[in-house]
C-alpha cells in the first residue's frame, strides 16, 4: 500500500515522480502538494498546505482532524466541488487539476459518489425517486435505471421502503437511502462527508457497518469523521492539522 505524509513517501509508489499530465502510479487517487489559500481584502486562510496524500482502490480512509484544521475543504476538493489553489490531482489515472470546469463537472457525475452529514434526500420524491435521480441527469435508460435503483436499494436493505417519503424514514433509514443514491451511479470512490453527524449512536453504529460491508464487497471510500469511534472503521487513518497532514496509520483491530 502507498502511503504519503506531507514530506515524503512513508512507502514508495512504483515509478518516477511524473510530469503534469501523466498518471503517476496505479493508484486511484492522488495528491501532489496540494493547496488550498481563501482570500478576503483583509486576510489569507491556508485551508490546506501542501497536501500529499494517495488512495488506492478498494481502501477505506478516514480524515480526522480538528474543527478548522481542512477536513471539509479536502473533500470538496477530492470531489472536484471545488479547486486547489495550487498542486496535482489525479484520479483514476486523469490530471483532473487541468481540466476544464465542464469536464470535471462530468468526472464528478460519473465517477464520485458522495454521502452527507444531512442526507440531502428531496421530500416530495419517494425513495426511489431519490435514488434514481442522479441517472436521470446522466440520461440513462429507463430500465437500466430500474436495474441499478433496484440493486442499490437491495445493498442497503432498503427495498421495502422504495415507496415511501423521506419524511416517512428515521435518520439511520434515511442514510441509507442516501448510500443507496450514491452507489447507483457506480462511483470509482465514495466521499462520506460525516456520515453519521446527524444520527445517535446506534443508528451511526448502522451506518459504520453498511460503510464497511460496502468496503468489503470491493469499494472504495474516503470519509470525514470527527469521531474517533468511527473513524476505527476504516482501514487506515489521515490525521490533519492547519491544513497539513500530521499522522498516517493503519488501523489495527
Amino acid at each position: 500500500m502507498s502511503v504519503m505524509t506531507n514530506d515524503r513517501p512513508v512507502a514508495a509508489v512504483a515509478g518516477s515522480r511524473p510530469q503534469a499530465g501523466n498518471s503517476p502510479s496505479h493508484a486511484l487517487l492522488r495528491l501532489e502538494a496540494l493547496t488550498k489559500v481563501f482570500t478576503t481584502e483583509e486576510v489569507e486562510t491556508h485551508a490546506l498546505a501542501g497536501v500529499h496524500l494517495t488512495i488506492e482502490r478498494g481502501e477505506f480512509i478516514s480524515i480526522t482532524g480538528p474543527s478548522g484544521c481542512g477536513k471539509s475543504t479536502l473533500l470538496s476538493i477530492l470531489g472536484l466541488l471545488d479547486s486547489p489553489t495550487s498542486g496535482q490531482y489525479w484520479l483514476d489515472g486523469r490530471a483532473v487539476h487541468e481540466l476544464a470546469a465542464l469536464e470535471r463537472a462530468q468526472i464528478r457525475n460519473r465517477q464520485i459518489g458522495f454521502i452527507f452529514q444531512s442526507f440531502n434526500l428531496i421530500g416530495d420524491l419517494t425513495v426511489g425517486e431519490n435514488v434514481e435521480l442522479p441517472l436521470l441527469y446522466r440520461g440513462v435508460a429507463t430500465e437500466e435505471r430500474r436495474r441499478r435503483v433496484l440493486q442499490a436499494l437491495e445493498r442497503v436493505g432498503m427495498t421495502h421502503r422504495q415507496n415511501h417519503l423521506p419524511s416517512q424514514l428515521s435518520g439511520g433509514q434515511q442514510q441509507r437511502v442516501a448510500v443507496a443514491r450514491a452507489l447507483t451511479g457506480e462511483p470509482l470512490i465514495l466521499l462520506a462527508d460525516e456520515p453519521t453527524g446527524n444520527l445517535d449512536s446506534a443508528n451511526g453504529e448502522a451506518v459504520m457497518e453498511l460503510l464497511r460491508e460496502l468496503h468489503r464487497g470491493g469499494t472504495t471510500i474516503c470519509m470525514v469523521t470527527h469521531d474517533p469511534r468511527f473513524a476505527r472503521y476504516a482501514g487506515r487513518s489521515v490525521h490533519l492539522f492547519d491544513g497539513r497532514i500530521v499522522d498516517e496509520q493503519e488501523v489495527r483491530r
